[in-house]
């Protein structure tokens, strides 16, 4: 079942356009207006009543904000010297985070310097900043529900150790961009390794197969983010560079693992600061299933953060769960015969499978939605 936009979002104000198109009908009672620049709608914010109306993020004159509040209308400023919108409307982008990358290197990105704030704010427990951390993780699933409204997301999980290069890499390429053919937003963790491939392979989705196996090589000749996450980085715009044209899908990164930059084929990235608020609903949103591959602990939490609610009904319908690498999963980390124990004799028994290459994953998704 497609998420559809909750209750309120018809009452939500997040571009001048919007805003200007809601003034045109009269009011702005009860509506929320998001991270919008009001400075040069004065005389709209004196005209019409915005009762009820509450303003987060929205530069405006000191005439206008005091005429709003004297109506009743909350505001919410700005705040000052903030690497990031707490109040944001949509998702981000790579362009966004990793603005100045060329310039400066990745530190002086903002998604670098995010990373440092909550570094900084996480160890003093400053309580304003877990107020903006909830209110900016918040606004991100907002926008993540809106942009994903009507869409069938199937999850691809995997380990961030999977080098650039590697067959592994490829594999996992292909796998997001066969998803993708077949009419499915490809959301992700949104980091490097399996993650990025997956991504990837949905970028790469619109051009014919040719695209791929050129920019392989050319991601290949840095391996790893590590040692340098700016070389890396570079790489993945050099390719989204030379095929501008690439294929939507969703990464959800956190900055809980902030030493892990989000990678720059996810058309749209929904980046968290609580790692728990990011899991959840990463995979709650993957109605369409999720395919796992190899992976390390993470992978594992994954599959069993996933299983949960299957086995419980809590979400409805189980979902398509599809383990890839039978080896790895019976014998280097025994996570099958677990979730087939748990299953057995319950709904989710019919919508689990263990495949042994990627190449299986997409008939096997497909066979346990039918």
């Amino acid at each position: 079942m497609a998420h559809s936009p909750r209750h309120g979002h018809d009452r939500e104000i997040e571009s001048l356009q919007e805003f200007d198109e809601v003034v045109a009908r009269g009011s702005l009672v009860g509506h929320r207006v998001q991270s919008v620049d009001l400075t040069d709608r004065t005389f709209a914010l004196l005209s019409v009543p915005v009762a009820a109306a509450v303003f987060l993020g929205c530069p405006m004159q000191p005439d206008a904000a005091a005429k709003v509040r004297a109506d009743g209308a909350l505001v919410f400023p700005p705040v000052p010297d903030l690497a990031f919108d707490p109040y944001r409307g949509e998702l981000y982008t790579p362009d966004e985070l990793f603005a100045g990358l060329s310039e400066h290197g990745y530190a002086g990105t903002p998604d670098a310097l995010a990373y440092a704030w909550f570094r900084r704010t996480r160890a003093d427990g400053d309580i304003f900043a877990s107020m903006l951390r909830a209110v900016h993780d918040d606004s991100v699933s907002d926008a993540l529900d809106e942009r994903l409204a009507g869409a069938r997301v199937v999850g691809v999980m995997g380990g961030h150790a999977m080098a650039r290069g590697s067959d592994a890499y490829s594999g996992a390429a292909r796998l997001g961009r066969a998803l993708a053919r077949d009419g499915l937003t490809v959301a992700t963790g949104g980091g490097p390794g399996a993650m990025e491939a997956a991504n990837l392979g949905a970028y790469a989705a619109p051009y014919d197969d040719a695209m791929l196996d050129d920019a392989l090589p050319l991601l290949g000749k840095e391996p790893s983010f590590v040692p340098s996450v700016t070389h890396w980085a570079r790489a993945a715009f050099e390719v989204r560079s030379r095929w501008p044209d690439g294929g939507d899908s969703i990464g959800v990164p956190t900055w809980f693992y902030g030493h892990e930059p989000p990678n720059a084929f996810a058309g749209h990235i929904a980046k968290y600061f609580s790692n728990a608020t990011r899991e959840d609903g990463l995979l709650a949103r993957c109605d369409a299933g999720v395919v796992f591959l190899p992976g390390a602990a993470g992978t594992v939490q994954e599959i069993f953060d996933n299983s949960t609610p299957n086995y419980y009904g809590s979400r409805g319908e189980p979902t398509p769960m599809v383990l890839v690498d039978r080896r790895h999963w019976t014998e280097h980390l025994p996570a099958w015969p677990l979730l087939r124990s748990l299953a057995a004799g319950r709904a989710m028994e019919k919508r689990i499978a263990l495949v042994d290459t990627v190449e299986e994953a997409p008939e096997a998704l497909s066979r346990l939605t039918s």
